[in-house]
């Protein structure tokens, strides 16, 4: 999917060699060179995280580009293991819902994320939609929400393509790729927004739209004359009162109706796996959310410490070869000993350890 050029990348001086990052038995994290070097560092995982902060944000006086291209000349992230490639929802997996667009890609190079589910939020402000359009103040009245709406609305009708093309190639430059674009708000956009949205999908290089679903069979089958229209998926993400027979209304709606099934929520509100209804519908499934929740609306857990079938579930895409992003979606609380990069880092490690 990545088919951008790229040029040679110079290093900058206050960056370390090529190094790649290990977790020992001891639960550290080595970081040892990749090249001419016959010497390690041990580290913990707390001072792994800041000398990963301070490698991509220590030369502060170059611009971001330039930093990031550093840190791709250590080593571009990877994390699709075993043919399945686990991606990031961003940046609600991080925590700050207005990220920019060159923030939440810096997070993804740091922790190891090469392909991500990714809002639109941060791509419209790029392209320069006024951010108080894009991100309501708090303590803006409610009464005025219609209007920012329809100013948002007629600035997405003469949006600068161009500038969608330029992130995403600042994204696969960096080695990121942007799989699934996160639309919020689907069901009440106008028809040229409608199309602007799965326009934006595919300039992104996105292979398919997300957004919540709908237990109402027009709102479905609105979105999926679009779908079908521009030969595109869409995943509708369910909740813990999602059940099969949604998703399967919506398929018979539209033949690019899809299904992001969150195998969290799936098993924390219907108590049964979600294994099945994706062997079932393997071919309509966008993604799947990665989380581990308990049975009965129980909360979520740290990976490996619930009742979901996550390492199953990922092995069950390894196995059959299906292009089924396996999504992390961060929920579960962070340890008090812990942050979230850390925490972050570790998803990823549990996954690539079920999958190789």
């Amino acid at each position: 999917m990545n088919s951008a050029k790229r040029g040679r990348i110079g290093l900058a001086p206050a960056l370390p060699r090529q190094m790649w990052a290990c977790e020992n038995a001891s639960g550290q994290v080595m970081l040892r060179p990749m090249r001419k070097q016959t010497t390690s560092s041990v580290y913990s995982r707390r001072e792994f995280s800041r000398l990963s902060l301070f490698t991509l944000a220590g030369a502060a006086t170059l611009p971001f580009l330039d930093r990031l291209r550093a840190a791709e000349a250590a080593g571009k992230p990877n994390s699709k293991f075993a043919g399945v490639q686990v991606g990031m929802n961003v940046p609600y997996s991080f925590g700050k819902p207005q990220m920019t667009g060159e923030e939440i890609l810096k997070n993804c190079v740091q922790i190891g994320i090469s392909a991500v589910e990714l809002r639109t939020q941060s791509v419209e402000v790029f392209m320069g939609a006024p951010v108080d359009l894009v991100f309501p103040p708090k303590t803006a009245p409610k009464a005025e929400g219609a209007g920012r709406d329809e100013k948002l609305r007629q600035w997405r009708r003469s949006a600068p393509m161009e500038r969608a093309k330029a992130f995403r190639k600042m994204y696969e430059d960096a080695g990121v790729l942007i799989e699934i674009v996160k639309v919020d708000g689907i069901f009440k956009m106008s028809p040229e927004e409608l199309d602007y949205v799965f326009t934006l999908a595919k300039t992104l290089g996105g292979r398919a739209i997300s957004t919540e679903i709908s237990h109402e069979e027009e709102d479905l089958k609105r979105v999926g004359q679009f779908a079908d229209k521009h030969q595109f998926m869409v995943g509708y993400h369910g909740h813990t009162t999602t059940g099969p027979e949604h998703w399967e209304k919506a398929f018979s709606l539209a033949k690019y109706n899809g299904a992001n099934v969150d195998i969290g929520h799936f098993i924390a509100g219907l108590n049964t796996s979600p294994i099945p209804f994706i062997k079932k519908h393997h071919e309509r499934v966008t993604h799947v959310h990665i989380k581990d929740r308990k049975f009965n609306n129980g909360p979520n857990m740290p990976f490996g410490q619930g009742d979901t079938p996550v390492v199953e579930t990922l092995r069950l895409i390894r196995d059959n070869h299906w292009n089924i992003q396996a999504t992390i979606e961060f929920e579960y609380k962070v340890p008090a000993d812990s942050d979230r990069n850390t925490e972050l880092v570790r998803c990823i490690k549990f996954c690539k350890d079920a999958l190789v």
